[in-house]
């Protein structure tokens, strides 16, 4: 998407890629938990200049800084607010695959221990070659071990798995 793409190479020139992240995030935030602000800055009734200032009152209340601002503005003015999370979304996947890092979504049976979570991060960085940002959550359907989602690539390490695997092996003896 060439919005993100764009924010991102803005943000990344002027080496503060998570602030401006983190900046346009909240904003997406409190456009998706308020309606009126959606029905408001999507409305091709409302003057553009009336949507810049309540972005402006907005981002000021953030704490928020030019470029999310400029940013904001662009969108607006090109009639994209009803896409603002989609292109927020864009925006953090663009700046993670430019700092070679990659989010990994890892389900496993019971909790991680921190040294088994450290360890994952570890090994999932080694096969990807990326730094790996993991988001971790419990499957109880797994019986033990986990299973790791980075991108399209899923890394198995399931009991489930071992013993499907297993199964196959026995039947072909």
């Amino acid at each position: 998407m060439q919005y993100a793409k764009a924010f991102a190479d803005i943000a990344i020139a002027q080496g503060a890629p998570q602030t401006a992240i983190k900046q346009v995030a909240d904003f997406g935030e409190a456009f998706v938990e308020s309606a009126e602000l959606r029905n408001f800055l999507s409305s091709p009734v409302v003057d553009t200049r009336a949507k810049h200032r309540v972005i402006e009152k907005i981002i000021a209340q953030q704490g928020g800084g030019r470029i999310v601002r400029n940013f904001l503005f662009v969108i607006l003015d090109h009639h994209r607010a009803h896409m603002l999370p989609e292109i927020i979304a864009a925006v953090q996947d663009v700046v993670r695959q430019r700092q070679g890092i990659a989010e990994a979504e890892v389900s496993s049976a019971v909790e991680l221990s921190s040294a088994q979570k450290t360890e994952l991060a570890k090994t999932l960085s080694r096969l990807t070659g990326k730094k790996i940002e993991p988001k971790y959550s419990l499957d109880p359907a797994l019986l033990g071990g986990a299973i790791a989602r980075v991108g399209d690539t899923i890394y198995d390490g399931s009991l489930r798995s071992r013993l499907a695997e297993m199964r196959t092996r026995l039947a072909e003896e």
